[in-house]
């Protein structure tokens, strides 16, 4: 068996190593290619006779009946080769090395070393010399043709109102409209058929709004942007954390909202007594701490004092850094004394949760009859869809309890009516039977002087 020998191809980019086999394998691969040329002079005859029948000119239809296999057979190996580098088949099934036309005859180098490779092309590349000019580089002379640049455009005059006017063919009948018309009525009319490039801003809103037409801005006029009105600053929150402990350890009947809004310099012992005096606080209703740094650290204090507190109706948690297993757990708490209506823990610092935190907190808000608003957002539609319609069962249970307690305050109000009515009956008949004992003394005593 003849020694194999191996050469490099490169196809689109890439190197790849192909073998050279012996005399019986070349001969086996010959007849492949006759067997692959005579598909792609079959498919290739087809394609022309359905198209046009001929082919530079010479009518293809004589050479129908000739046997393809026949005359690749009469070719030798050259000749095959040759026949291979004019045809270039497009067929995805033929190995693209057999597509191309060009076959590499060098030894094999090995397997692909792309370090290697890469210096040898910086290596040719700096060693090949460059190409010489065909003009040869002289200081100060310009080869070839050099460029000129176009004359600019002439600008056109803007003081011509010819070049600036717009020819609209109108009937006679709105001829003399538009003649006699004044500017007011010519921008409310392009207001109302939307032609905002004929005005401005200010008079295209006022001519909507109907209010009088800016002083000074006609048709040629410049729109001014609007001085800006900056909002007056929020005033800091002034909150003494020190007084608001202590009155909700004095259980104040008069503290019912407590705002700690934006007050960041609370320190953890502070926030922890602070939770400590809501664990035992009955009066305090409206809770708000956005923007004062609690993360899940206060968390022990915060839960436990939810899970004892039943008087809380409003919490607010917002801008916090609560993560998403913080969110659960303030959730929980809220779900074993039912006293909260209005929950707020969204803009944390992980903004999203996840489904499997959404999931949950949906689930905990399901169990929750008590829960009116919930300030949490909510990327998936299932989680959304579920916490709305359970919000909304809530709602309309609280109606429902909020109309039976009114009517039954309207009964019980009723019947203290017809009580005091009753009493009112009552005593008006003692007023009578004590003016009829009056009545009955005047008698008897008028009696005793008439027999005296």
């Amino acid at each position: 068996m003849a020694k194999e020998q191996s050469e490099v191809e490169v196809e689109g980019g890439r190197v790849s190593t192909r073998r050279r086999s012996s005399t019986a394998e070349r001969r086996s691969s010959m007849a492949g290619n006759r067997m692959t040329y005579a598909g792609t002079l079959r498919s290739y005859s087809f394609c022309t006779e359905m198209s046009s029948g001929k082919l530079f000119g010479k009518d293809l239809s004589e050479y129908d009946e000739v046997d393809v296999d026949a005359l690749l057979e009469q070719l030798s190996p050259e000749e095959l080769e040759l026949l291979a580098g004019d045809v270039d088949p497009d067929d995805s099934l033929v190995p693209p090395s057999e597509r191309c036309g060009y076959k590499c005859v060098k030894e094999s180098t090995g397997p692909l070393d792309r370090k290697q490779l890469i210096d040898h092309i910086n290596d040719q590349a700096i060693n090949e010399p460059d190409r010489p000019e065909l003009v040869p580089y002289v200081p100060g002379t310009v080869r070839g043709k050099k460029w000129v640049a176009p004359p600019p455009p002439e600008p056109e005059d803007p003081e011509d109102p010819i070049a600036n006017q717009v020819e609209v063919d109108l009937n006679e009948e709105f001829n003399s409209v538009l003649e006699i018309a004044s500017e007011d009525e010519i921008v409310d009319l392009a207001a109302i058929l939307g032609f905002h490039s004929m005005m401005n801003q200010d008079q295209y809103h006022a001519s909507l709004l109907n209010k009088e037409r800016p002083v000074g801005v006609g048709w040629g006029g410049i729109t001014k942007a609007t001085k800006f009105k900056p909002l007056p600053a929020e005033p800091p929150n002034d909150t003494d954390p020190e007084e608001s402990i202590k009155r909700l350890k004095n259980d104040d009947p008069k503290f019912k909202e407590l705002n700690l809004n934006n007050i960041r310099k609370m320190s953890d012992e502070q926030l922890g007594r602070l939770f400590g005096a809501l664990e035992t606080n009955n009066q305090l209703e409206t809770l708000s701490m956005a923007n004062t740094g609690i993360n899940d650290r206060h968390l022990d204090h915060l839960t436990s004092a939810l899970l004892q507190n039943n008087t809380l109706r409003t919490l607010n948690l917002e801008t916090n850094n609560i993560t998403p297993t913080g969110v659960v757990r303030v959730m929980e708490s809220l779900n074993k004394m039912h006293s909260v209506e209005e929950v707020r823990l969204a803009n944390q610092q992980q903004s999203v949760l996840g489904n499997k935190i959404e999931m949950q907190l949906t689930n905990l808000i399901e169990e929750n009859p008590t829960l009116l608003r919930v300030g949490i957002h909510f990327e998936f539609n299932d989680a959304r869809n579920r916490v709305s319609r359970q919000l909304q069962k809530n709602l309309d249970t609280s109606c429902i309890n909020v109309t039976m307690l009114q009517a039954h305050e309207t009964s019980v109000m009723s019947h203290e009516t017809s009580v005091m009515s009753h009493e009112t009956s009552v005593m008006s008949h003692e007023t009578s039977v004590m003016s009829l004992d009056s009545y009955c003394d005047v008698i008897t005593s008028v009696w005793h002087v008439y027999i005296a």
